[in-house]
């Protein structure tokens, strides 16, 4: 499950306020996109490229530890020129579900929860905190909206609505959790 908000900064000025940074690559592979939109993009496209021939070529779906790897190789070409961060997460028959860090140029760390973004600084403690393993898909979502939350509220960088993307071996959802559906945290 991939999640994120809208909000596009480029310093202080909001470029895009409903932004979709939940990017497919394939149909059983995401990536959530952080840092300069157009170098996540370039780096996206190619790997969707590539993705896209591998499953042509091999007749099944694509394996997540490929796009991964195919994203961590332009991140490390290309370390000197690039400034973005990527989340990938998916599904496929040799591992089962996965997630990705993918930095900047072009570590790659495998983990059970990956954060990413400016806001993120501000939910590292909420994570540690509530985070389990084996979540059941609601209580995911339900940890998911409340820490993005926490970063909107946080981070001037962050904002807009939420979007979520659950990834199944049959498919995904998309959700969209609208602004007036956020519970802030009340001032004391």
């Amino acid at each position: 499950m991939l999640g994120a908000d809208t909000r596009t900064a480029s310093g202080v000025y909001v470029a895009n306020r409903v932004a979709d940074k939940i990017w497919p690559i394939a149909k059983n592979i995401f990536a959530l996109k952080s840092g300069s939109a157009a170098d996540t993009q370039f780096l996206l496209q190619i790997s969707k490229n590539y993705v896209s021939q591998f499953a042509i070529e091999y007749g099944k779906l694509p394996l997540v530890k490929v796009a991964t790897r195919i994203l961590q190789q332009y991140q490390y070409e290309y370390k000197e020129h690039l400034s973005a961060g990527l989340i990938v997460c998916g599904i496929d028959d040799v591992e089962g579900p996965q997630i990705y860090s993918v930095g900047i140029g072009g570590a790659v760390a495998k983990q059970n929860i990956v954060l990413s973004g400016s806001g993120s600084a501000f939910i590292y403690g909420l994570c540690d905190s509530e985070y389990k393993t084996g979540m059941s898909k609601q209580d995911a979502k339900e940890f998911m909206k409340k820490a993005i939350t926490l970063a909107i509220y946080r981070d001037n960088s962050s904002g807009g609505v939420i979007r979520l993307i659950d990834i199944t071996k049959t498919g995904y959802t998309r959700e969209y959790i609208s602004h007036n559906e956020l519970e802030f945290p009340k001032n004391k």
